[in-house]
C-alpha cells in the first residue's frame, strides 16, 4: 500500500478540507489507490438520511479477505500477521505470518463450506480471544457468510437473544476460556443459550482448556479434525460493496439490543485509513490493541484495520492483572509494542497499583498511546502520559461509536496538538456539528450542544439487523438530515472536541455500553421487586458504576436486604453478564416521577453521584416528598 500518512498539521487541514469540499472525490481516489477491487464503482457515493438509505462505491466487487490477506503474500508472506499472546505468561506467544493466516483462514473457510455455509449466512461466533475468533472472522468473511460475533462474557439469555434475532445458523465455541486464574465453561453456556434457540444446525467446537464437555449427537462438531482435512485453498467470494459483513449487537436505551450492520467495502476503506492515520503505523511496528474482539473496537482495530495495511497486530487472552498488575508492561517489553491502545477503565486501575509495576520493564518501545471506550478523564490522562508514554508518545482519545464503524473525532499523534480530555478534531471525511434541544445548529466555537454528524462517512452502518424502522427512529429523526450520536460535546475555542457523554439512557461501565431498560427487566423478574430505576454514578476504576434505586412489592419486606441484592446481581449476571452487576442497591418506596409517570432520572444521577445541592424545582413532581426520602436513605 503506497502512503497515505498525514504528516503535518497544514497537511490536516488541507487534506480535511477537500475531504469536505468534495468528499466522493476524496473517497473514491482513495480507495482506488489503496485497495484490490474486482470491479470498479458506478458511483462513489448515493444518500439520503431522511430514509435513511447510504451507499457507498455502489457496484464494486471485492472480497475483504484478499485486501486483508491475500494481497500481503508476495512481499510480508513471512511477516507476522497475528501476534497471540496467551493468558498463561509461560505458554509460547505464536507468531502467525501472512501466508499462515492465509492458509488457516481458508481451511476454516472451507469447514464452513462443508457443514452447509453459504453466502449471507449468518453465523455467531462465542468464543475467547484466541487466534481462532480472529480466524472465525476472516473465514466467514472470505465465503460472504455474515458474522456475528458476541463477547465471550455475555450470559446465556443474552447470546439466545442475539442468535435468534439474526437467525444463526451456526455457532463457533470452545470448550471454555482463561481468564487470569479462573477457567469458564463457554460451552455450557452456549448450550443452554440454544435451549431457546431453534435456527443452529451447528456447533463447532475449539479445544483450548481441554475440559470434559458435553457434545449433542448430530449437531456438535470438534473443529480440530475437520480443519485437518481441509483444503489450504479457498477462492474468495466475491462480494458487491454493498453487501453485508458483520452483524454487531449493541446495547440499546430499550430492552432488545440492537444489530448494526456493517457492509463491506466503506467499512474496510475506513478502517485501513483511519487504522494507518490515527496510530501512524510504519512497516515494522508491533501494534497491540488490548480490546476483545466481540467489541467494535476489536472488530476494526485488531482484525480489519490493520490487515487491511499489512500490520503486525498483537491478540491477548488474558487480562491486565494476571498474574500481576504488570502484565500489560511485560508484554509490551517482550514484543516491543509500538502503538498501543487500550481504555480509560484499564488505565485508571493500573494506576491504581504501585509504579514498581511499571517500572522493572522497558517501556521504550512504545511511539503512540490510544484510549477507546469512554472519555478519559484527566488524571487518568496524565499518569498514563507521564508513566506509560514518558511524555515523549501522543496520546490519541479517540472517540466512535459500534454505529460509526471506524474512529471518528480524534488527534492524529504528532499531527494535532493533543490537549487532555479532549479528542480534538474529526478524522478527515467527518463533519461533526452540535445542535442544541431546539434542533438549531451551534455556530462558532465555545459551544455546547449534542453531537451529530451532517454527512455519511464510508465505514457508517447501514441498518439494524430486520428493524430499519428503529435504526431511522434511533440515529436519524431528533434532527433533520443529521445523524445523532447519542452523545453531548462541546467545543473549546480552537473548534477541539470533548464529549461529556450520552444524553440517554445508555450508561457507560468499564467502557462497555449498558443501556439501563434491558438491566432495569432484569431486575423487576425479582419476585419480591415491583419497580426499579438504574442510573450511573462516578466511579474512579470504571468511570462510572450502576446504581439501583428498587421498590419492593411489600414495604415491610422482612427479608434480608443484602440477600435480596445478591439475588438481583444473581438475575442480572442470568440475563445480561456479570459486567451489568449493581454495584449499589438502595430500597426506596418510591421514585420521583413526572406527573406522566416518567421517572426523572436526573434527580436520582445527583443523588447517585452524592450532587444535591442543585435538584432543581422538585415542585412540579408526582411525588416531590419522596426525593427527601431517598436522600436519607442513600449510600
Amino acid at each position: 500500500m503506497s502512503d497515505y500518512h498525514i504528516k503535518t498539521l497544514e497537511e490536516y487541514f488541507k487534506v480535511y478540507r477537500s475531504s469536505v469540499d468534495n468528499p466522493e472525490q476524496f473517497w473514491g481516489n482513495l480507495a482506488e489507490e489503496h485497495f484490490v477491487w474486482r470491479k470498479k464503482w458506478n458511483k462513489v457515493l448515493s444518500w439520503d438520511f431522511s430514509k435513511p438509505e447510504i451507499k457507498w462505491f455502489e457496484g464494486a466487487k471485492l472480497n475483504i479477505t484478499e485486501n486483508c490477506i491475500d494481497r500481503h503474500l508476495a512481499t510480508r508472506g513471512d511477516k507476522t500477521a497475528i501476534l497471540f499472546e496467551p493468558n498463561d505468561p509461560n505458554e509460547a506467544a505464536q507468531h502467525i505470518t501472512y501466508k499462515q493466516l492465509h492458509e488457516r483462514v481458508n481451511q476454516f473457510a472451507n469447514v464452513l463450506k462443508d457443514q452447509g455455509i453459504k453466502k449471507g449466512d449468518r453465523v455467531c461466533i462465542y468464543l475467547p480471544m484466541i487466534p481462532e475468533l480472529a480466524i472465525s472472522v476472516l473465514a466467514c468473511a472470505r465465503i460472504g457468510a455474515i458474522h456475528s460475533v458476541v463477547f465471550a462474557g455475555f450470559s446465556a439469555t443474552a447470546l439466545s437473544t442475539r442468535i435468534n434475532d439474526s437467525d444463526c445458523k451456526m455457532v463457533i465455541t470452545s470448550d471454555g476460556s482463561y481468564r487470569g486464574a479462573k477457567t469458564i465453561d463457554l460451552k455450557c453456556i452456549v448450550d443452554e443459550s440454544l435451549e431457546k434457540c431453534n435456527c443452529v444446525e451447528t456447533v463447532l467446537v475449539v479445544k483450548r482448556i481441554n475440559s470434559e464437555i458435553q457434545m449433542k449427537e448430530g449437531r456438535d462438531k470438534w473443529l480440530q479434525p475437520l480443519l485437518e482435512n481441509a483444503s489450504t485453498d479457498c477462492i474468495p467470494e466475491i462480494m458487491d460493496a454493498e453487501d453485508p459483513l458483520f452483524i454487531l449487537y449493541t446495547s440499546g436505551s430499550t430492552g432488545q439490543p440492537k444489530g448494526m450492520v456493517h457492509t463491506t467495502a466503506g467499512y474496510m476503506v475506513y478502517t485501513a485509513y483511519s487504522f494507518k492515520n490515527a496510530f501512524q503505523y510504519t512497516e515494522n511496528d508491533v501494534y497491540w490493541c488490548t480490546a476483545d474482539i466481540g467489541w467494535i473496537t476489536g472488530h476494526s482495530y485488531i482484525v480489519y484495520g490493520p490487515l487491511a495495511n499489512g500490520a503486525t497486530t498483537v491478540m491477548f487472552e488474558g487480562v491486565p492483572s494476571y498474574p500481576d498488575w504488570g502484565r500489560f508492561w511485560n508484554i509490551v517489553e517482550k514484543h516491543k509494542v509500538t502503538q498501543f491502545y487500550t481504555a480509560p477503565t484499564a488505565i485508571r486501575a493500573l494506576a491504581k497499583e504501585g509504579l514498581e509495576l511499571v517500572e522493572k520493564y522497558d517501556l521504550s518501545s512504545l511511539k503512540v498511546l490510544g484510549s477507546v471506550g469512554e472519555p478519559i478523564n484527566e488524571e487518568a490522562w496524565h499518569w498514563y502520559n507521564d508513566n506509560i508514554g514518558k511524555k515523549k508518545c501522543p496520546i490519541i482519545d479517540s472517540w466512535w461509536q459500534t454505529e460509526t464503524g471506524g474512529i471518528m473525532i480524534s488527534p492524529i499523534p504528532y499531527v494535532t496538538p493533543t490537549k487532555p480530555t479532549y479528542a480534538t478534531l474529526p478524522f478527515p471525511g467527518i463533519q461533526p456539528t452540535l445542535m442544541d434541544e431546539n434542533g438549531n445548529e451551534i455556530k462558532g466555537n465555545q459551544a455546547d450542544g449534542r453531537l451529530c454528524i451532517k454527512f455519511p462517512w464510508p465505514s457508517i452502518a447501514r441498518t439494524i439487523w430486520n428493524n430499519h424502522q428503529r435504526y431511522k427512529e434511533t440515529y436519524f429523526t431528533a434532527y433533520k438530515n443529521m445523524y445523532f450520536t447519542g452523545d453531548g460535546a462541546l467545543r473549546d475555542e480552537v473548534g477541539y472536541y470533548r464529549i461529556t457523554g450520552r444524553v440517554d439512557d445508555v450508561i457507560i461501565v468499564s467502557g462497555h455500553n449498558l443501556g439501563t431498560a434491558p438491566i432495569e427487566d432484569a431486575v423487576n423478574e425479582h419476585p419480591a421487586v415491583a419497580e426499579s430505576a438504574i442510573v450511573g454514578f462516578p466511579h474512579d476504576v470504571k468511570g462510572n458504576a450502576l446504581y439501583g434505586f428498587v421498590i419492593l412489592k411489600d414495604t415491610g419486606e422482612s427479608r434480608n436486604q443484602d440477600n435480596l441484592r445478591k439475588e438481583i446481581n444473581q438475575i442480572i449476571t442470568e440475563h445480561i453478564g456479570p459486567i451489568a452487576k449493581l454495584d449499589k442497591i438502595q430500597f426506596t418506596s418510591g421514585l420521583p416521577k413526572t406527573r406522566s409517570g416518567k421517572i426523572m432520572r436526573r434527580i436520582l444521577r445527583k443523588i447517585a453521584s452524592k450532587d444535591t445541592s442543585n435538584l432543581g424545582d422538585t415542585s412540579t413532581l408526582l411525588n416531590p416528598e419522596v426525593v427527601q426520602d431517598i436522600m436519607d436513605n442513600a449510600h
